[in-house]
């Protein structure tokens, strides 16, 4: 089934079995998200991203990219070079993807005074 053939088709990302649930854990996910948020930066190839993603191995990068490269988030390019040379960079969907998310990173990174105090408030109330 053709599912772009079908442009009344409704998602529903709360029903289990809408595909739209498995592209927002790819997008959510810790690794789906930074990776998304760094590529937003520009091209990079893989130990470039590697490191701006720090903390990311190698195995979960790369299983993160190839989620995100088959949502049509993200474009790999592999250049015939020796050694070869691989870019990774947004695709105009996933350009867009990372702008929303990135509203969100910066909001959070802005408002962790008030997480920080929250935190530290709970955790003192559970200690008593």
């Amino acid at each position: 089934m053709d599912l772009t053939e079908q442009p009344d088709l409704a998602f529903d990302v709360f029903s289990r079995a809408c595909p739209s649930r498995g592209t927002l854990e790819h997008v959510t996910g810790r690794w789906g998200a930074l990776t998304l948020g760094a590529l937003h930066e520009g091209s990079f190839r893989f130990n470039e991203l590697r490191r701006r993603v720090d903390g990311v191995s190698e195995k979960m990068l790369s299983q993160t990219l190839h989620a995100l490269e088959r949502d049509g988030l993200v474009h790999r390019e592999a250049q015939p070079t020796n050694p070869p040379r691989v870019d990774y960079e947004l695709t105009p969907l996933g350009r867009e993807v990372a702008e929303r998310l990135l509203s969100l990173i910066h909001f959070m990174e802005s408002r962790m005074g008030d997480v920080l105090v929250a935190r530290e408030r709970y955790d003192v109330a559970r200690e008593r």
